[in-house]
């Protein structure tokens, strides 16, 4: 069992005598990618040292308790100690997003259902913010239309880790699940007889391209500008601020208003557009490798509703794991951990079943 994890040791002792080397850091982008490389392998390679170790001891333990009986309560003791190691080695080996590091832009769009969808666009934006809030990520709203009761026809939230973060333990790694039709039955405000009503909002989640994941030609991109639209303040519907940026070999469109200025509108919109291309290099990467790398929870078509929140019954329901809770309120309130949780592990169960 494990055999392979010799190569993932040999590998690892072979990354830690290159950073070893002073040269090596004279290229810091080959540094950086070698230092992630170990910092992957680590945790790895340290598991599967305990759990040869734990054999080890198993096997002496058994030797001394043929003689002594008295050693036969510690032979239990340690085989469930490599059992534990077992299991944690064999999450460990599970094929990881490589992505799972990166930061997030996270898109909201209101749907099926007029005013009350843009509403609830505005509750799952909070929900998220104050999770964000909870984790201790950094969070900027990036773009945003605002509907006339309220809410959000759209928008973009740039969601960043702070700080050094643990191997594949980024905001990709959470917050990927949530891509999806999102469905909330209540009774809108704007009901006067009391029904529930059904509506929904999209949400899209994309990693945040940084610029040496995507290479955009600038000839392959065309630049509008136009007049910003909203509540008013300076530079909006004054001047034309706002920037749309379309990738002429893709058809990839991305745009802002936000910002006071064309350059800062122009800077926002191209960080967009690098993420949405990164995800549809990657999309393609996992439509070419789906035999290879089967999960039920990432492959989710985007059109389907994922989840279901139901007022009236104070639940929350997520059709792909079977996960359901009656503490929609405080989900809302930004309490989302173990709504995501199940996805992460039915995610790794899909997995291990495949590996």
């Amino acid at each position: 069992m494990f055999e392979a994890v010799e190569e993932l040791v040999a590998e690892h002792a072979d990354l830690e005598k290159k950073l070893a080397d002073p040269s090596v850091h004279a290229d810091q982008a080959n540094a950086r990618r070698l230092n992630k490389r170990y910092a992957e392998l680590t945790p790895i390679v340290a598991t599967y040292r305990s759990w040869k170790q734990a054999g080890d001891d198993v096997d002496t333990a058994r030797e001394l308790a043929a003689d002594d009986p008295d050693f036969a309560a510690e032979v239990k003791e340690l085989e469930k100690q490599r059992e534990e190691l077992t299991e944690r080695l064999r999450l460990l080996l599970v094929p990881r997003d490589p992505s799972d590091d990166k930061d997030v832009i996270l898109e909201i769009k209101a749907g099926a259902g007029g005013d009350e969808s843009a509403l609830f666009a505005g509750d799952l934006l909070r929900m998220y913010l104050r999770y964000a809030e909870r984790i201790g990520w950094k969070t900027e709203i990036i773009d945003a239309t605002e509907s006339e009761l309220g809410g959000y026809k759209d928008v973009q939230v740039a969601v960043k880790a702070r700080g050094q973060i643990e191997p594949g333990q980024g905001v990709w790694a959470r917050l990927k699940y949530e891509g999806g039709v999102h469905r909330v039955q209540r009774v809108p405000a704007t009901e006067s007889q009391g029904r529930i009503h059904t509506s929904a909002a999209g949400v899209l989640v994309t990693p945040e391209a940084e610029e040496v994941d995507v290479e955009i030609n600038p000839n392959d991109l065309r630049i509008d500008v136009y007049r910003s639209s909203g509540p008013g303040g300076q530079s909006v519907n004054t001047t034309d601020s706002a920037v749309r940026i379309t990738h002429l070999p893709t058809g990839v469109v991305a745009s802002c208003q936000n910002e006071k200025s064309q350059l800062q509108n122009k800077e926002q919109a191209l960080r967009i557009l690098r993420s949405r291309l990164l995800a549809m290099a990657q999309e393609e990467a996992e439509r070419e490798a789906a035999d290879a790398r089967r999960s039920q929870v990432r492959t989710v078509d985007r059109s389907e509703k994922i989840r279901t929140y139901n007022f009236p019954e104070n639940r929350i329901s997520d059709h792909r794991v079977g996960f359901k809770a009656y503490n929609l309120d405080q989900v809302l309130d930004g309490d989302l951990a173990a709504v995501i949780q199940a996805c992460v592990d039915a995610d790794s169960a899909a997995k291990l079943a495949a590996a």
